[in-house]
């Protein structure tokens, strides 16, 4: 909420319309959990009326043996490629604010015209 806010404020936005946010399995972060905490975190705030949208991030890693970047599963970081063990996580483990949609004055001007 903190980030959704300050861009509100850099943008001198009335509302928020739409909160896109990303969510990999490793995050340490639960969709479902995220929606209904989310009505209490933008209580009161320019976000109050706002739509949160969810996107899993696929978990992806990066072979140190054959350099290849593949899909992975959370309980198995594996290289899709060859099968080594040997892998960086490249994603997966994010919690991310994609997009940030606004009302601004004129917007909110355009619709009650």
């Amino acid at each position: 909420m903190e980030q959704v806010l300050k861009v509100a404020a850099a943008q001198q936005a009335v509302a928020v319309a739409d909160i896109y946010v990303s969510v990999g399995p490793l995050s340490g972060v639960e969709g479902p959990l995220m929606r209904n905490a989310f009505p209490i975190a933008a209580a009161g705030t320019l976000a109050d009326r706002a739509r949160l949208h969810v996107e899993a991030a696929p978990v992806r890693v990066r072979c140190e043996q054959c350099g290849e970047e593949s899909e992975a599963t959370v309980n198995r970081l594996l290289c899709d490629h060859c099968g080594d063990w040997r892998t960086t996580l490249i994603s997966g483990d994010e919690l991310m604010l994609r997009r940030v949609v606004l009302d601004t004055a004129e917007t909110a001007e355009a619709r009650h015209v």
